[in-house]
């Protein structure tokens, strides 16, 4: 894959590691299309890129689709989608009030909010442009296009609380494959990073002594994983043709606790 002039789309485009992989994609020569609810920072940081920004929610086949068309229209058929944008939160399945012993259950709308924005907004997305995908003319090697989807390392390590968020993410892992041999005779291939704990606007919000303490958890190096590294990780996929199916970890050996 050739990234000057080429149409990319990263979802989750505004900060954290699609903003990083957009950066590097721009930096690249590729024109770089940014899906992301935040519209202030969205809008500012294609401006700084030199890209084109659409407010959309990944759960929204209507808002998903305008996305594509509005990026497709400034930039032309993508040829490289980044999936980024995801949510989380922290539910143990079922619990104990410690002070009054009620029980209480994992809200069922709690769970599917992470299932449709993580699992089914990565798939809208990808079924969209492998879709369009198809219509361009083979490169070089009969390479149409490429997609790169982000786990994380609670697709096998996920911890208390993460039932949905590594339900989510491991179905992210579980469709790579699958996947990537559908699209395999168009010539589009596809392959996911599971990132470990990284230094995202998420992570800021923790107090300095927690970020400490995950850091020094990391075997090597002892650090959180910066969102260059994954941007890295991701603009090699896009890369190399012969990367393909592949669901890899990006996390310092890390493997998680139960908490």
């Amino acid at each position: 894959m050739i990234f000057e002039g080429t149409a990319a789309i990263v979802t989750g485009g505004a900060s954290g590691l699609g903003a990083a992989t957009a950066r590097a994609l721009a930096a690249s020569g590729a024109r770089v299309a940014l899906f992301d609810l935040n519209e202030d920072k969205g809008s500012g940081f294609a401006v700084e890129i030199g890209g084109t920004f659409c407010k959309v929610d990944v759960r929204s086949d209507e808002e998903v689709d305008a996305a594509f068309a509005r990026a497709r229209a400034a930039h032309g058929q993508e040829r490289i989608l980044v999936n980024c944008a995801g949510v989380g939160n922290a539910y143990k399945t079922a619990s104990r009030d410690k002070a009054t012993g009620a029980i209480k259950y994992f809200p069922t709308a709690a769970f599917e909010w992470v299932i449709q924005v993580n699992l089914i907004g990565s798939f809208r997305c990808i079924a969209r442009a492998a879709a369009g995908m198809m219509t361009l003319d083979p490169l070089d090697g009969g390479e149409r296009g490429a997609i790169v989807n982000t786990a994380s390392v609670a697709a096998e390590d996920g911890q208390i609380g993460q039932a949905a968020y590594a339900a989510s993410k491991g179905g992210i892992v579980g469709m790579t494959l699958p996947i990537a041999r559908d699209l395999s005779g168009e010539g589009i291939r596809v392959n996911t990073i599971l990132p470990g704990i990284f230094d995202t606007p998420l992570m800021n919000a923790a107090p300095p002594q927690v970020k400490d303490a995950l850091a020094a958890s990391v075997p090597f190096p002892k650090r959180l994983g910066n969102p260059e590294d994954y941007a890295s990780l991701a603009l090699e996929m896009l890369r190399n043709p012969y990367f393909n199916g592949e669901d890899v970890r990006l996390d310092g050996a890390i493997r998680m606790a139960p908490r």
